[in-house]
């Protein structure tokens, strides 16, 4: 050992044990945990140690939660002395993740420490340790809820969700509302503009460290899987920094497979060497000729998925999850496995799995089990193979989560709903097409969904590396691919807009004046300003240009710009007229009149006569160019200044014109009728304050009730066609709704006139199925009747469970009464099963 590298690593020891002292919270923590902590994770906890709010933005699998962790581990040092003590909660966007890391915390402080909250689930809410979905935040802020005393941190897992166009506005909202005496824990994945995102929570939240890692702990290995190849995108001999794409593939792709089977030689044992498995021996080319390319250049097949599976296991790449961008594709896949008589389990394994199925599904009714699938369904675990999407019974899910965990499902055909933060990790992740279809369209998928992706591959503590595999299409580029895997950050947009529940809750809390700078202090309004200021900048530059043009047309024979503007409207009308040869003789005849007076105008000019006029010409020109785009920019700048307080006003406007807040002494207070909107949440909130205004669910039972707001919540696709009177409950249902949709209809034309977005259409296609659930309706008749899988309809059911909830709280009786009744008669059989 040498003196300089000894002296290096004692400096370094030094420095590690004096930090550990300054910090001795987090090494305590960190001596605990089963793996060693990255520093970054080691910088994020010792923020927070010293008090300050953390932004840790990662990549997928890295171990940003370990943070989030440490702040509950900060509030759960002390215990509780007589009810009191610190408490902390643990956001997320998903009710699976909500799940999840339920679970996990109780493991650590136990079930009497550990709550969940996500709407439609409420345990333990009174905790010291609450899980619970963003919406649930913002709504106790908001009804400023008893159990936000004692509450000294936050963490926001996948923070990132506040670009999401639907639902993003709620992590904004709960990060400008907490208390300041919280600190908050953001966990994001890696984004290219996490800086621009740290700085705002500096301004909004104070002190706030910023933490950055693009590490990840376990290195992925991309490779393209070329018929029964395993080929490496990557040339290895090009080194790290350069990153070339593998020469092979781009041959491949010039002679789309004439030449493969030779060439492919070559390559098979460093792609073996990639794959983890020894190449096997072929032939050589004992006539050493060139291989020749066919005119009728020949197509590369494609593996079925049933060899791929096969070929990774052979290669000791499985557990594996196969992203499909489609749920048929996902079912259809574990059929084509199942037919083709592949196992993956040991008969010990398959015992193993039978159990825990059992187990998690014991309080199914045996009458919905069939029409579950229930028994393929198992067959196949048992196999080893499983689908995973939204379309399946979140009981289903968590099933398939936890036997892919252990390691007794070795592959998963997911749809991308899998890579949004369940802790689902493989060895191999592999993705079938780089396209999906995003509603519209086929699109290409970007690069932050190819890193979210292929995020998942790589096990830490279990695997040495992961592995992508993209399989071969007709028309794929490895340029494209590798500029995918290559690029792995994304900006982070802010999708933030004032909506009704939110006016009324800032109005009644800080008045519309301060509310307006509230809203002024969001995200969204944080980058439209500093856009303008960028934008500004060219202003700036280009007026400092324009005095320079002005100079150099300037004409000592009279004012050159006034000259220069007869010549364009001249030049302009010329071509008008030359362009509108179908004009009338009377259009023409003014049009040439016009042009001579014009004509005359410019003769008679003193500038026309200058010597020079042609070169100031010029110098004018290209003034009016650049005064036209410094016009433009300004024009940018005032829609961007006050963007989401002009929205914010907009809305208020919108409420003064239905009665929810009038002018009281020269200030904007709540009427009773905008009290009530307070506690009503969600995209149809006016809608839903306006038809309880105006009694127009009075006259439902239950059921019907049920059916009506399933009817406010359901987005249908956009190729299913909207039901008709045929298709919906008989009786005051049909009246009921009829009203509701005329309102909904005043309501859009309102917001129209005062230049909102308006909203979608009531759709009550699935209202027949809800009906018929909450009556007491067998499983098997409902999902024939909402026409889709069980999985979606637990979701709508769940959603329509949160709206009775709502009702059944701000209603007046009897109608409270009936909401209770109708929540009660959804939240039943596979509903009531998949609530946590």
């Amino acid at each position: 050992m040498s003196d300089g590298g000894y002296a290096e690593r004692y400096a370094h020891a030094r420095e590690g044990a004096r930090a550990d002292r300054e910090h001795p919270i987090t090494a305590a923590f960190a001596e605990a945990q089963r793996f060693t902590l990255d520093p970054f994770q080691i910088e994020g906890c010792r923020a927070l140690e010293e008090g300050r709010s953390v932004l840790v933005a990662a990549p997928t699998g890295a171990g940003k939660t370990i943070v989030g962790e440490f702040a509950v581990h900060l509030a759960m040092r002390e215990p509780a002395v007589g009810g009191r003590g610190d408490k902390a909660f643990y956001t997320t966007p998903m009710k699976a993740l909500s799940n999840q890391k339920f679970r996990e915390l109780q493991e650590v402080y136990g079930a009497d420490e550990v709550g969940l909250l996500t709407g439609d689930t409420n345990i333990n809410g009174n905790a010291r340790v609450v899980v619970m979905t963003t919406e649930v935040l913002r709504n106790m802020l908001y009804a400023d809820s008893p159990a936000l005393r004692g509450l000294r941190y936050v963490v926001m897992d996948e923070v990132h969700f506040l670009a999401d166009r639907f639902r993003g506005a709620v992590w904004e909202e709960v990060i400008i509302h907490l208390p300041p005496s919280v600190k908050l824990v953001s966990l994001s994945a890696t984004v290219s503009n996490a800086e621009e995102f740290g700085d705002w929570l500096d301004t909004v939240r104070g002190d706030t460290e910023v933490i950055v890692s693009e590490v990840r702990p376990v290195p992925l290995e991309q490779h393209v899987l070329v018929r029964g190849d395993l080929l490496p995108l990557f040339d290895d001999r090009a080194g790290i920094a350069t990153a070339q794409v593998n020469q092979e593939l781009m041959r491949i792709r010039s002679f789309k497979g004439a030449n493969f089977d030779n060439n492919r030689q070559v390559q098979s044992s460093n792609s073996a060497r990639h794959a983890g498995h020894e190449a096997p021996r072929r032939r050589p080319n004992r006539g050493m000729k060139r291989p020749v390319r066919s005119a009728n250049v020949q197509r590369i097949e494609r593996l079925d998925r049933p060899q791929v599976v096969d070929l990774l296991g052979r290669a000791n790449l499985l557990p594996a999850i196969f992203f499909i961008f489609s749920r048929a594709g996902c079912d259809g896949a574990v059929q084509q496995v199942r037919r083709s008589g592949l196992r993956l389990t040991s008969q010990e394994e398959r015992r193993e799995i039978r159990e825990i199925v059992d187990e998690r599904t014991r309080t199914l009714h045996d009458e919905d089990l069939a029409v579950l699938g229930f028994w393929e369904w198992r067959e196949n675990l048992e196999r080893g193979i499983a689908a995973h999407h939204a379309g399946m019974l979140p009981a289903f899910k968590e099933v398939v989560e936890e036997l892919f965990q252990r390691k007794l499902v070795k592959a998963v055909f997911a749809t991308e709903t899998l890579a949004l933060g369940i802790n689902m990790p493989a060895r191999t992740v592999v993705l079938e097409k780089l396209e999906k279809f995003n509603g519209e369209a086929r699109v290409a998928i970007t690069s932050g969904e190819y890193t979210q992706l292929t995020g998942r591959a790589g096990r830490r503590g279990i695997d040495v590396e992961g592995h992508a595999v993209i399989q071969w299409t007709e028309g794929l580029d490895p340029q494209a691919v590798a500029a995918l895997a290559s690029r792995r950050t994304y900006p982070l947009n802010s999708s933030f807009r004032p909506t009704y529940n939110m006016a009324v809750n800032l109005i009644d809390q800080f008045g519309r004046a301060r509310a307006r700078e509230i809203l002024e202090s969001s995200f969204a309004q944080f980058q439209a300003d500093r856009s303008v200021v960028g934008l500004a900048r060219q202003v700036r530059e280009q007026e400092e240009s324009l005095a320079g043009y002005e100079k150099a047309m300037t004409c000592d024979r009279g004012d050159f710009a006034e000259y220069s503007a007869i010549r364009r409207d001249l030049s302009d009308l010329e071509k008008l007229n030359r362009k509108d040869a179908n004009a009338s003789r009377g259009t023409r005849e003014k049009r040439q009149r016009e042009i001579g007076g014009l004509r005359r105008r410019m003769q008679r000019h003193p500038c026309h006569q200058c010597p020079e006029r042609e070169q100031h010409a010029r110098w004018a020109e290209r003034h009016w160019r650049m005064k036209r785009g410094i016009d433009k920019i300004r024009r940018q700048i005032e829609t961007r200044t006050g963007t989401v307080a002009r929205i914010f006003d907009r809305v208020v406007d919108v409420l003064e014109a239905v009665g929810y807040v009038a002018d009281e002494e020269g200030r904007t207070a709540l009427t009773a009728s905008g009290r009530t909107m307070k506690r009503i949440y969600g995209e149809r909130d006016l809608l839903v304050a306006e038809s309880l205004r105006l009694g127009l669910w009075r006259s439902l039972d239950a059921p019907s009730l049920a059916a009506l707001a399933c009817s406010l919540v359901y987005e249908p696709r956009r190729d299913e066609a909207s039901a008709g009177e045929r298709g919906l409950p008989r009786g005051a249902f049909r009246e009921a709704l009829s009203h509701t949709q005329e309102l909904w209809q005043d309501l859009d034309d309102l917001e129209r006139d005062h230049h909102l977005p308006g909203s979608e259409p009531i759709a009550a296609g699935l209202s027949q199925a809800m009906h018929t659930w909450a009556r007491g309706g067998m499983l098997d008749r409902v999902l024939t009747e909402a026409d889709m899988a069980a999985g979606d309809f637990v979701r709508w059911a769940k959603q329509t469970i949160d709206l009775l909830d709502q009702l059944s709280i701000v209603a007046d009786a009897p109608l409270a009464g009936t909401a209770r009744t109708a929540l009660e008669s959804v939240r039943r059989g596979i509903v009531a099963y998949s609530a946590v």
